[in-house]
């Protein structure tokens, strides 16, 4: 009896402690969630992804049917054709990457977030290129082909879109900060973003065409991996900022 009287205040004090606080997701653990669940919200809406595709496929193989069969003009124009089909089919899926969380709220609980949401952007902004411009660059060397594209100037174009379309889905990123909550997002997105993806497009279909043209791909494909150095850090910090500023 004594022993369970002397273990009565300590199974009390016990039973009413506060249970420890959950501890908070590590910095890794909360991009990689971020990432994770727009790549499955992008498998869910197979439509979305398959549209993007099928948008890519269809402008570069309707061109040839608008200027004709000359194989000699179809390979000069082939690599900016292919380009400008990837960027335009990059600009579909772009008013989505925030539209959706701001009307749900996932948004709101990211500025809310411990971790920097400048690097939750760059989360979801790879989420978006893994699952739009990733399958655009795994497909383009088909569509080169029927450009007549050399095997070579194909391997150039692959490598062009490599380090061009990350670009543009971090430019996209930005369009999509400053009008997230508009009511026509798509198209505001599209005339913001569509002038700074200038240089990109100049540079990577410029880098097929000195590829044919027996010149060095080398300055081509530096300044694409340097305008991708260059808006990895920036792109996702003015996306962020314009987030902060539209829920002031």
């Amino acid at each position: 009896m004594k022993a369970q009287a002397l273990l009565a205040p300590s199974v009390l004090r016990a039973s009413t402690a506060p249970e420890p606080a959950p501890a908070e997701p590590s910095l890794w653990q909360g991009l990689w969630g971020v990432c994770a669940r727009d790549l499955r919200l992008a498998l869910r809406r197979r439509v979305d992804t398959v549209s993007v595709l099928v948008f890519f496929v269809l402008v570069a193989s309707l061109f040839p049917l608008g200027v004709g069969s000359d194989a000699a003009l179809l390979l000069r124009l082939g690599p900016g054709v292919v380009w400008v089909a990837a960027l335009l089919a990059s600009m579909l899926s772009l008013s989505r990457l925030f539209s959706d969380d701001h009307r749900d709220g996932c948004l709101e609980q990211m500025l809310l977030s411990p971790h920097p949401l400048s690097l939750l952007v760059l989360s979801k902004v790879l989420a978006h290129w893994v699952a739009s411009g990733l399958l655009l660059v795994l497909v383009s060397p088909l569509l080169a082909l029927q450009f007549g594209l050399s095997p070579a100037a194909c391997g150039v174009l692959v490598l062009s879109l490599l380090l061009g379309t990350p670009v543009l889905s971090l430019l996209g990123a930005i369009g999509a900060a400053l009008t997230v909550g508009l009511r026509n997002g798509g198209v505001m997105v599209s005339l913001l973003v569509l002038p700074l993806c200038v240089p990109v497009l100049v540079f990577g279909a410029g880098a097929v065409e000195a590829h044919q043209a027996g010149l060095g791909v080398g300055g081509h494909l530096s300044l694409l991996g340097a305008l991708l150095l260059l808006a990895l850090p920036a792109a996702p910090w003015a996306a962020a900022a314009a987030l902060r500023i539209a829920y002031d």
